[in-house]
């Protein structure tokens, strides 16, 4: 599992309109962390489903 991304902290962004702004980058890290997040939630969930299936 991966750690959440940090935040950049304030003084990181120089309000001037980057591209890419430290926070844009911030937003794309969040977003593969939430989905592998949902993928881990997923997974534990068939996993418990399964376990709890007579076989």
């Amino acid at each position: 599992m991966s750690e959440k991304p940090t935040p950049p902290e304030d003084y990181e962004c120089c309000q001037s309109e980057c591209s890419p702004c430290v926070w844009d980058i911030y937003y794309d890290e969040m977003d593969v962390w939430r989905a592998e997040q949902a993928e881990l939630k997923a997974k534990a969930e068939q996993l418990a489903k399964d376990a709890g299936e007579p076989k």
